[in-house]
């Protein structure tokens, strides 16, 4: 990267990964959205890889994947797993991506909008891009400022950065319904450390999360914990 994107893109994936790791639900979630988004495109880009989580599956299943992440410790592991990764989005041709994916990375950027136009520029004419990013500014918690987040965001602030970057948003909605009113509950808490513990996010992967994604066929167009964005080039 040159000094320009790498101001634009300084997310690196170590943060707060490992009790992440046993929301095998919510993981799973992830996983068959971006399938399902991608599913008849060849060339993938997964853009903020981190330890892999997505990229290493996908890449075991056939698919044609990059994985873009700044960490370089990050990208030798991804590259021992046979990954094709890198750290540098200058070395991915432009209009070379069929399809990108970005799961909670870019409320880590400093410069969103930079990032996003740098996603165009690798992307194919009808190319999709899938984001998925917390939401809601009102729920901006110390949990958030311990795992690096700028922001939060709502539908209308999302779509328009991700319009402007030359995209034609498809489909943004809320997911998560239960997830918001847990993270509403947990900013009302005295002496916040936001850590987040292996336990609770196994007890909420477990019995949470299945019932938040029923709830959401009904709240997902005003509220959730989280955005999911589909939208192409």
């Amino acid at each position: 990267m040159g000094n320009t994107d790498s101001a634009a893109f300084a997310y690196t994936g170590r943060d707060n990964l490992e009790a992440m790791r046993h929301a095998h639900r919510y993981n799973a979630f992830l996983e068959g959205m971006v399938e399902k988004a991608g599913a008849s495109h060849a060339c993938w880009l997964d853009f903020g890889a981190g330890t892999g989580q997505f990229a290493v599956p996908f890449t075991q299943k056939g698919r044609q994947v990059i994985a873009l992440e700044p960490d370089a410790l990050l990208v030798k592991e991804l590259v021992q797993k046979g990954v094709n990764a890198c750290t540098d989005i200058s070395t991915i041709a432009d209009q070379s991506i069929d399809f990108a994916y970005s799961l909670n990375v870019l409320e880590h950027i400093e410069d969103d909008q930079e990032a996003l136009n740098m996603l165009a520029k690798k992307l194919k004419s009808g190319g999709k891009l899938l984001i998925y990013v917390p939401a809601f500014p009102s729920l901006f918690s110390e949990m958030d400022r311990l795992v690096g987040h700028h922001r939060r965001y709502r539908k209308p602030g999302l779509t328009r950065i991700v319009t402007q970057a030359g995209f034609k948003v498809d489909r943004c909605t809320y997911v998560d319904s239960l997830g918001y009113l847990a993270s509403a509950l947990y900013k009302r808490l005295p002496n916040q450390t936001g850590v987040v513990s292996p336990q609770s996010v196994a007890i909420y992967d477990r019995f949470v999360f299945p019932m938040s994604r029923v709830i959401d066929r009904a709240t997902s167009t005003w509220f959730g914990k989280n955005l999911v964005l589909i939208a192409h080039k």
